[in-house]
Parts: C-alpha cells; sequence; structure tokens
C-alpha cells in the first residue's frame, strides 16, 4: 500500500503562489479532500504562519481550527522547523514545547520536524514535545548535494532522528535535486538501516521529480507527497492524480479516489486562472528549471526571488542572482538551501549582486548565522567572512537555545487585553510586529461591528 500526503493547501501553493491562498478559496472542497482516501492532508506550517498574518489578514490558528472541523477523518500535518518552529530565528524551549502542544490542540496529528542545518540539536525539544502530545513526530532529512553531503551522512542522521523516538522519516527534497538513481539509493540504505516508515518529498523545479518518485517507490518508499495537478510541476510538487494512475498500472494499491481528485482539482483549476490573471502566479515558477541542478534553489525559495526582485523592478537580474547563490551557499558551509537558510541565502545573493559588491552589506540574519544563533554549520565558513562579520568576537558553542531566557509569560504580559488566548501570545512571540497589526485590525473589526448593530437596534 502507497500513501499519499496531498500538499495543495500548504507546499504547493506556497511554492507557485507565495502562500497566498486564503482559507475562503479552500474551504468549499475541504470536505471532498477530507474524503479523497489521503494519508495525510498538509496544510499548515512553513511559511502559512506567516502569510496568514502578513497578507492575508487571517489568524492563522483560526485558519487550522476550521479545517481540523471540515476534515475530521484525515489526518492534518504540518511543517515545523525545530527550533526555529514556523519564524526565523531559534526560540526558547518553553516557546517551543507549547507552540507543539498548541499545534496538537488546535487539530495537528503529524509534524514534520526539520532543522535547516540537519543539527540533530535543534530538533530534540520539537521532537520530545510532540511525541509527549500524542502527535506523530516525522524527522526529516533536508537532502541537498555538496562537497560535504553523501549518502552516508544521510543515513547516519536518520539513525539519529530515530533514536530521538520519530515515527517516521522524511527525505525532504526541497530544490527536486534527488534523481531517480540517487533516490532508490538512499530509499534502500534507509530502509536496511532503519525501522520506522520513509516518506518521499521531492519538488518538480528540476524534471525529476516524477521518475524520482517512481523509483523511490519501488525502493521501498511506503508515503510520497504529491500535489493535485492544478497546482502541480514547475516549483511544486508531481502530480497526484499522474502518480495515482503510473503507480495503479504498475500494481500497487492506493486509498486515493481519482475520481474525487478531478472533481477537487476542476475547483482548484479555476483558481489557478484567477492567479494567472491577477499575477499571483508567475509562469516562469511553472517551468521546468534544469539550472537549478546547479543552483539548487528550492520552489518556494525561487518564487520569492521572482517577487523580490519583480517588486525592485530588478527581475532583470534574476540569472545573476541565481549565478551569485552557490558561491554564497559555499561561504557559508554548504548549508542546505531551505527555510530560513533559503531566504537568508538567496537575499544575501540579491544584495551582493544588486550592489555590486559582494558583502557590502550583511544581513542581521546572516551575521548570527555565522555566529552560531542557527547551530552548526554542515561545513566551514570562510574565514575571511568571519573575520568580517565577527571581528574579534567568538562564534557561539554548543545550543544557542541554552543561551536563552524563557520568553511566553514575559510576552504574554507585554500583550496585556490584546491576546485573547496563548495562541495569540505565540503569534505575537513568531511575527511580533505582524501580530500586533493583526490584532489591531480584529478589535476595530469587532468594535465596528459592534457600532453597526447599535446604529441598527436606535
Amino acid at each position: 500500500m502507497i500513501q499519499f500526503t496531498e500538499t495543495v493547501l500548504r507546499d504547493a501553493n506556497q511554492s507557485l503562489i507565495a502562500t497566498r491562498m486564503p482559507l475562503s478559496e479552500m474551504e468549499p472542497v475541504l470536505s471532498k479532500l477530507n474524503k479523497a482516501g489521503y494519508y495525510s492532508l498538509e496544510c499548515w506550517g512553513g511559511a502559512t504562519f506567516d502569510s496568514c498574518l502578513r497578507y492575508l489578514d487571517e489568524d492563522p490558528w483560526e485558519r487550522l481550527r476550521k479545517i481540523r472541523a471540515a476534515c475530521p477523518d484525515t489526518k492534518l500535518q504540518m511543517l515545523l522547523r525545530g527550533q526555529n518552529l514556523l519564524g526565523y530565528r531559534h526560540y526558547p524551549d518553553d516557546v517551543v514545547r507549547l507552540f507543539v502542544r498548541k499545534s496538537v490542540e488546535n487539530g495537528i496529528d503529524i509534524i514534520r520536524i526539520f532543522d535547516a542545518l540537519n543539527d540533530i540539536e535543534n530538533m530534540k525539544v520539537a521532537v520530545d514535545e510532540t511525541l509527549k502530545c500524542g502527535a506523530h513526530a516525522s524527522g526529516a532529512i533536508c537532502y541537498t548535494v555538496s562537497p560535504i553531503h553523501s549518502l552516508e551522512g544521510f543515513v547516519r542522521f536518520a539513525e539519529e532522528m530515530e533514536a530521538l523516538g520519530v515515527q517516521s522519516i522524511c527525505v525532504k527534497d526541497m530544490a527536486g535535486l534527488l534523481s531517480p538513481k540517487e533516490g532508490e539509493e538512499l530509499v534502500r540504505a534507509l530502509k536496511q538501516t532503519v525501522k520506522v516508515p520513509i516518506v518521499i518529498h521531492t519538488h518538480s523545479t528540476t524534471g525529476l521529480g516524477y521518475m524520482t518518485l517512481l523509483k523511490c517507490v519501488e525502493a521501498g518508499a511506503d508515503v510520497i507527497d504529491t500535489a493535485l495537478s492544478s497546482f502541480s510541476g514547475g516549483t511544486s510538487q508531481p502530480a497526484t492524480e499522474t502518480m495515482l494512475y503510473t503507480l495503479k498500472e504498475y500494481g500497487y494499491e492506493t486509498r486515493v479516489d481519482p475520481a474525487l481528485c478531478m472533481e477537487i482539482n476542476e475547483y482548484f483549476k479555476k483558481y489557478r486562472d484567477e492567479c494567472l490573471s491577477d499575477g499571483t502566479l508567475n509562469p516562469v515558477v511553472m517551468g521546468t528549471q534544469t539550472d537549478v541542478l546547479h543552483y539548487q534553489i528550492p520552489g518556494g525559495m525561487l518564487s520569492n526571488l521572482v517577487a523580490q526582485l519583480t517588486a525592485q523592478n530588478k527581475l532583470d537580474k534574476l540569472d545573476e542572482v541565481l549565478e551569485e547563490t552557490p558561491r554564497v551557499r559555499k561561504d557559508l558551509g554548504y548549508p542546505p538551501l531551505v527555510t530560513p537558510m533559503s531566504q537568508m541565502v538567496g537575499a544575501q545573493a540579491a544584495v551582493n549582486v544588486i550592489l555590486g559588491e559582494r558583502y557590502q552589506s550583511v544581513s542581521t540574519e546572516i551575521k548570527n548565522y555565522i555566529r552560531g544563533e542557527y547551530g552548526k554549520a554542515p561545513g566551514k565558513i570562510s574565514e575571511e567572512l568571519i573575520k568580517k562579520v565577527l571581528g574579534d568576537e567568538k562564534p557561539i558553542q554548543g545550543r544557542f537555545a541554552d543561551t536563552l531566557e524563557p520568553a511566553f509569560e514575559k510576552a504574554k504580559k507585554e500583550l496585556g487585553d490584546k491576546a485573547h488566548c496563548d495562541e495569540d501570545v505565540l503569534s505575537y512571540i513568531a511575527f511580533p510586529e505582524q501580530a500586533e497589526a493583526f490584532f489591531e485590525k480584529r478589535e476595530m473589526r469587532k468594535n465596528n461591528t459592534f457600532k453597526y448593530r447599535i446604529a441598527r437596534i436606535d
């Protein structure tokens, strides 16, 4: 039995339209998604939290509760960045534990936990709390290609995660770099080494995705991530319907209903066409980008780069930024290009190109990374860059989160009446400015409605 995780509610729209799909566009088909026979619906985490507050004027927690109510029979899945949670920095352990607990309480069944550097120390607290809450902890290997990454290294990391107690292991291929041959070899090695189920997550960016999923299934993968066809391909995942058709021809059993998928996809086609018309969906991210095999830029990162450069009228610089990205990555010790590292490396590459001088301006996030605030770099960081950024300062030794004071109660006190619940406080800790702006709008809506009702009574 091959299981399917559907990504249209999270990663598919994150990769193609920078996570701009509002809840209102999902709600009409949630009940059908619930009945389609998926192993899980990936619907939360990743960039959804940020986008809800920053762009969509939505409460991310309310979104999760509504999806849960509409999908009572299917497991809901989220993506969590370990000690980063859903933000772009490390948070103290009290915040990590409460965030995990509230995610489960509000409806999440499976938490896919990764660290952008594949640093096991940054995953321990999130995995531990997920297990304590009775949810499924899925540990993720951030797959990447570099002179310092190897099949043996990925397998060792999988063993470390299994020792933590994870109940499945996901090969998370952010940029579509996992080739059919490498995927087959990695899955076989994992199946021989660990006992938990293996999940494969890849993207169609390079054109390898469909072949890679098939070879991984043949090698013993248990679950694959796919996206309904209207939001598949390009920087998104391979199409659900195509993989269902292919696997059926090869004699594999699945539980997903192709006819129901067709109905749901017809609905999403209309929304996709609207996104194309209004520019939310840029055709650039829908094609096959074989250059990514060199640049190694994941889908969400590419769509965000396109959006950022377009906003600055610098889209003509895209090729130069793509060429600069692997150079920046090498300087930083070959971190996998996954959130938040993908945004940090991409933004630094863009700054280097736009300013015309490398590292003339270095972002705060890159400085913090070099200091050790994101964990242990996979490889050696450029000595010249370390000296430029740190001077005589010594990098942090050990787990950065151990240096952080508990933050939840302090934040709760700061917010006072603005926070209606613990979830509001967690939103504020993750994204202070965006959360406060949302709380103000929420209060204004409440007051305006109240005034309107009084006026009607008068």
